[in-house]
């Protein structure tokens, strides 16, 4: 028997360890503020890496072009009323059709995405049926392949269908209902009892009446995580709209902001006040109803 296995006795392992332990409750008075030092300081670093480029595009929004090459760029404006670059944004980059046709495709999509969503939780969760999990793996599968890689054969189906330059490519687009959504609904579901569907069931009801009048008002919570998660991503979406809807008149306020975009450079300070034109209602939204937001993704964690 070796000696790091005798009772009563201490061997080589057993000595190492414990001289590690010594060694770290002489160091904790030291590694307390050390630690505590570092934690804020990679705060400090997170914040600001958010914070200084939302600085400059304001500061840079109220520049004119000249005072824009010539200063630093967290230098503040010499005039804060200075306005120009904010109306040359809504004329010449037509941020206010772009703001229409925006809002027109995020609402259509929405209302697809919330009704496709809802349904397919609703079944999925309610009805047992041979293959199941495979129409889950499928979304998941389709989650995990690279969107790029699918273009060609989107743009041929968007292309063959007479969608193509017309606002309801991106409405349905946007409306394939994302892994995400079915699983915020899937979860909220789970927390709904099914003897409120057999007792409806016992009154009269089918499962469309169940559906419709039992099981959609309850997602409430759901869907406003839903609509404010994907809503937010629709609104911000470039890609899409550039490339299925190339029309000036179907301008969305991202594509808006690339038409200051020229072969010999760009208009920096109009692109920063386009910019804050689009951060403004994203960051209001995200601001007065960050709580649904982390309580419909957090529902369902614990029980």
């Amino acid at each position: 028997m070796s000696a790091t296995t005798l009772p009563g006795r201490t061997g080589p392992v057993e000595r190492t360890v414990l001289r590690a332990r010594h060694g770290l409750r002489a160091m904790h008075p030291l590694l307390g503020p050390v630690a505590t030092t570092a934690k804020y300081a990679s705060l400090v670093v997170a914040c600001a890496a958010a914070i200084i480029p939302l600085v400059t595009v304001f500061m840079a929004a109220f520049k004119s072009k000249e005072e824009f090459a010539t200063s630093d760029p967290l230098a503040p404006p010499q005039s804060w009323t200075n306005l120009d670059n904010f109306a040359t944004a809504f004329v010449d980059g037509g941020m206010v059709q772009g703001f229409l046709n925006t809002s027109i495709i995020l609402v259509v999509a929405l209302v697809g995405t919330i009704i496709i969503g809802t349904m397919t939780a609703y079944a999925v969760d309610r009805f047992d049926f041979r293959g199941r999990r495979l129409v889950m793996g499928a979304f998941l599968l389709a989650t995990l392949v690279p969107a790029v890689t699918t273009q060609v054969a989107t743009f041929q189906v968007v292309n063959g269908l007479g969608l193509f330059n017309t606002r309801w490519a991106a409405i349905v687009l946007f409306t394939g209902t994302d892994i995400i959504s079915i699983y915020i609904f899937l979860q909220f579901m789970r927390g709904i009892s099914r003897s409120l569907d057999e007792a409806a069931m016992l009154d009269g009801a089918n499962r469309l009446t169940i559906y419709a009048r039992i099981i959609f008002p309850l997602l409430r919570p759901a869907i406003a995580t839903v609509v404010i998660v994907k809503g937010i991503a629709i609104y911000n979406e470039y890609y899409i709209p550039f490339l299925y809807m190339p029309s000036r008149d179907l301008g969305v306020v991202s594509t808006s902001l690339f038409r200051f975009m020229g072969p010999f450079g760009a208009q920096w300070e109009v692109i920063s006040a386009g910019a804050v034109l689009v951060i403004v209602p994203t960051l209001v939204a995200f601001l007065l109803l960050q709580r649904q937001i982390y309580s419909g993704l957090t529902s369902g964690a614990t029980k």
